[in-house]
């Protein structure tokens, strides 16, 4: 999550050719929260969600609500991930904007689509002194407690039974070498007790999820995860109930992954919680940017209760500090070097060049078509299709969408439609913009009627003609 210093379960249904093959050569399914590693399987997963599922844990990304309808930003989604984290939308300011007055329509669209795939769905976050709304930070300590507990009562209850793991309090440690508690409106006022309450207020609303306390700047020991350290080992001694620790592991050529990754996490392990990666980036490139995510990923993989990692995001392009390419994916969906050392080290295997169910494969090697929705009004949405060159020139192109009914293209500009006899597949091909020189692009738009139906149109492969 943003965070002003740095940034800022359901069990998983078979959704790719692997999961479906470990499902069928297995007399039966696991029925636990965590998927475990099936024994006799024929291949090495070829997605990170796969192969993570195959070494009992969860890979994840960050999701952000209004990337839901860009086609390429669902497929990689739906293809590579077992587990998603609402970027924002599930932070008290989107949430609960004014006082017990709740609004869950972008936080549901998430869950909603997950649950649709078969994902995981991590909770972020109750309690943080970031991303308040302003009537907050006004209240006295009395009003103040009660918005708090009611906030987490009201929220963790909408999702009862829908969300694995909860951040029940995020970030409320300062950084340097005091080990105090960072000041905010609830430690300010309610003091160093806030924490201890949320937890106990989290448990009796929702008695199944986990409850998580989340952190950055915690990777390695340090004063600041020595102080949490310590609140742990203090909770757990008295019974406040906490379940999990979250590392958001953001690293960068100034802050790297520290030496003593691994061990910082198996000591909180050691203390009877799980940790999990929670907001993992890794600016660079290149070598250096694969050898770092490699390091992470042991190191969970080597810590039995590291039971998943979440990357904070999936294309560069929208990551919180995109600038430093800090993904698994480039701007344009193609697998970065730090995606193939993640798999490898997952113990998974890329999906052969052509398999056109690769995610950033152009189909046939020559050209990619990505969907984005661009306009929406009451009864209609526009829509764009960018079609870009392989590594070689073009000179014609083709591309199917497809509209569920009652759905109706109304309009199309920047192509030649036809259509098929049901109406709901149009071909589109060039209007004097087929021809394109190695890695360029051009784009093609359609209006659709909605008639209630807001479901995202189907892409085809883009294919050369």
């Amino acid at each position: 999550m943003i965070s002003d210093s740095l940034d800022g379960h359901r069990d998983l249904p078979p959704r790719s050719r692997a999961r479906r093959n470990l499902v069928l050569g297995t007399a039966g399914v696991l029925a636990s929260a965590c998927v475990m590693a099936l024994p006799g399987a024929a291949s090495a997963a070829g997605n990170l969600g796969d192969a993570a599922a195959e070494k009992g844990r969860y890979f994840g990304a960050a999701v952000a609500a209004n990337h839901l309808g860009e086609s390429q930003y669902v497929s990689t989604l739906n293809n590579e991930f077992n587990s998603v984290t609402p970027e924002n939308e599930m932070k008290w300011d989107a949430l609960e904007s004014s006082r017990n007055s709740f609004n869950f329509g972008n936080a549901d669209r998430i869950v909603s689509h997950a649950q649709g795939q078969g994902m995981k769905v991590r909770g972020h976050t109750l309690v943080w002194h970031s991303q308040l709304p302003g009537w907050v930070g006004g209240l006295g300590a009395g009003d103040l407690r009660s918005a708090m507990n009611n906030h987490i009562t009201k929220v963790m209850q909408h999702y009862q039974g829908d969300i694995h793991s909860w951040d029940v309090v995020n970030e409320a440690f300062q950084d340097g070498s005091s080990g105090a508690r960072r000041s905010s409106p609830f430690q300010d006022k309610l003091g160093n007790g806030f924490i201890e309450e949320a937890f106990r207020t989290a448990r009796s609303a929702d008695s199944s999820a986990k409850l998580c306390y989340n952190d950055y700047n915690t990777d390695g020991q340090n004063a600041k995860s020595n102080a949490v350290y310590n609140m742990v080992k203090d909770f757990k001694q008295r019974g406040v109930p906490i379940d999990c620790v979250g590392f958001q592991s953001h690293f960068n050529s100034n802050s790297p992954v520290p030496g003593d990754y691994q061990a910082n996490l198996q000591r909180f392990a050691d203390l009877g919680v799980d940790v999990q990666i929670t907001e993992l980036d890794i600016e660079g490139s290149g070598s250096a940017q694969a050898d770092s995510y490699r390091r992470v990923v042991q190191a969970c993989l080597a810590v039995s209760r590291c039971t998943g990692i979440t990357v904070w995001g999936i294309p560069d392009k929208y990551s919180w500090r995109s600038s430093g390419t800090p993904l698994l994916f480039d701007d344009n969906y193609n697998k970065k070097p730090a995606y193939d050392s993640v798999l490898s080290a997952l113990g998974g295997s890329s999906s052969d060049p052509g398999d056109p169910g690769d995610p950033g494969d152009p189909g046939n090697g020559a050209c990619t078509a990505t969907y984005s929705q661009t306009d929406r009004w009451d009864d209609r949405f526009n829509g764009r299709v960018t079609i870009r060159a392989g590594s070689s020139a073009i000179s014609n192109w083709k591309v199917d969408v497809t509209v569920t009914s009652p759905q109706k293209v109304s309009a199309t500009w920047n192509g030649s439609p036809s259509w098929d006899s049901s109406g709901n597949v149009m071909t589109m091909t060039p209007n004097g913009n087929g021809s394109l020189s190695a890695g360029s692009s051009t784009s093609f738009g359609f209006t659709v009627m909605a008639h209630g139906n807001w479901s995202t149109p189907r892409i085809g492969s883009c294919t050369v003609s």
